[in-house]
């Protein structure tokens, strides 16, 4: 089996820096193996911190010169525009009220940006970085991950070949077990800014993974939302954001389909499960389902026929998956070469905006929009919620 993951030729690595992700951080550390892992990306510089203590001493362990360790995204993004060697592009990984400010500097500043998720805290900050993304001309690459894996990548190409026929339901679910607790109020750094709306925004569960639930529905089927009927829930006592969701989806018909249903849940309040990702899609002619924890194979039934297993690098996977495949199948591939898929993809476009040239039509990441859309879904589901799960447009 011959792997199709590939790498860009071209003026060597491109130089990026990142926001956040310092000491304590979780995500930031998955960026930086992520953008490290094809050698597409050379970290040259940071604001690792809002503590000026922490970030300069995050930025000595990862080896950064210190005269480019800074205080602020605001100093980072001024000083590295002036460089001749600077910055390229921007890995921005705080809490989720400082994506809009921190990617606005950026922009303005003419380095692109990638952002983790939600795009921002609230619809208006999405709404005035979806502006600002098209007024600079960069691109704005934002990491919902799991669109990256390659058995995804096929489902994608499945419903879009029309191997399942017309989508009638779509099932999404994304339970975790760590926030059972109040962990918020034992020191947890992960578990405080989470539960703050201040920092995370109106949804608690919804924005941290019922967006990548939600990110993933939309990714495979190819469908939009039209309307959402939310339940959230605070379980543990004196929490201020959800930490567990019941929402029923409505689809917008698509050509001569009719609207698809779908349902999904997240929950931090679900003992037993770690990082329970799965989607199920179901048409007219078969269904498929694909499960986070095991995601090198993907289950596809016709219907009226056998339940058969699709195994990534294996016989039935198409090229979209082996585009982003590395090694042999037998050998497991899942969340951080899922990670690396979209830096890899965000690599191909910049060298070819680095190059003068058109991005390539089989680049595929999610866009500025799809972080809108994420942010939408979670203030929907907010507003459903305090109406008794009213059904909400978006």
């Amino acid at each position: 089996m011959v792997t199709g993951r590939q790498v860009e030729s071209g003026a060597g690595p491109i130089r990026y820096g990142m926001v956040g992700g310092g000491q304590g951080a979780f995500i930031g550390a998955v960026h930086r193996i992520a953008a490290r892992i094809d050698g597409e990306f050379e970290l040259v510089a940071g604001a690792l911190s809002s503590n000026p203590e922490r970030a300069k001493a995050s930025a000595a362990e990862l080896g950064l010169d210190p005269e480019r360790s800074y205080g602020t995204f605001a100093e980072m993004a001024k000083a590295e525009a002036k460089r001749p060697d600077g910055i390229e592009a921007v890995a921005i990984v705080t809490p989720n009220h400082m994506h809009w400010p921190a990617a606005k500097a950026f922009l303005e500043a003419g380095i692109h940006v990638i952002c983790d998720k939600p795009l921002t805290s609230t619809l208006a900050d999405a709404k005035k970085l979806a502006a600002a993304v098209e007024k600079s001309g960069k691109l704005f690459v934002l990491t919902h991950n799991y669109t990256g894996y390659p058995m995804i990548r096929h489902a994608r190409e499945m419903v879009a070949s029309g191997t399942l026929g017309d989508i009638r339901v779509i099932q999404a679910e994304y339970p975790q077990d760590w926030l059972t607790e109040k962990v918020e109020d034992t020191g947890s750094k992960q578990a405080a800014w989470r539960t703050d709306p201040k920092q995370s925004g109106a949804g608690g569960s919804t924005g941290d993974i019922g967006t990548h639930a939600y990110n993933l529905a939309r990714f495979v089927s190819g469908l939009e939302l039209d309307s959402l009927a939310a339940d959230l829930d605070s379980f543990v006592a004196g929490r201020q954001l959800d930490d567990n969701a019941h929402v029923l989806l409505r689809f917008k018909p698509k050509g001569n389909e009719p609207g698809a249903k779908g349902m999904l849940w997240a929950s931090q309040v679900a003992p037993g499960n770690e990082n329970g990702l799965k989607l199920r899609i179901y048409g007219t002619r078969g269904g498929i389902e694909w499960v986070q924890a095991d995601p090198n194979y993907l289950w596809y039934t016709p219907f009226g026929e056998p339940k058969r297993l699709i195994t990534r690098g294996g016989a039935g996977s198409g090229p979209a998956a082996a585009r982003v495949t590395r090694v042999p199948p037998g050998h497991p591939e899942g969340y951080l070469e899922g990670f690396a898929n979209i830096y890899a993809e965000a690599a191909r476009a910049i060298r070819a905006a680095r190059n003068g040239g058109k991005i390539p039509n089989d680049v595929v990441f999610p866009t500025v929009q799809d972080g809108v859309e994420g942010v939408a879904f979670v203030e929907a589901c907010v507003r459903s919620s305090k109406k008794n799960g009213a059904w909400t447009k978006l």
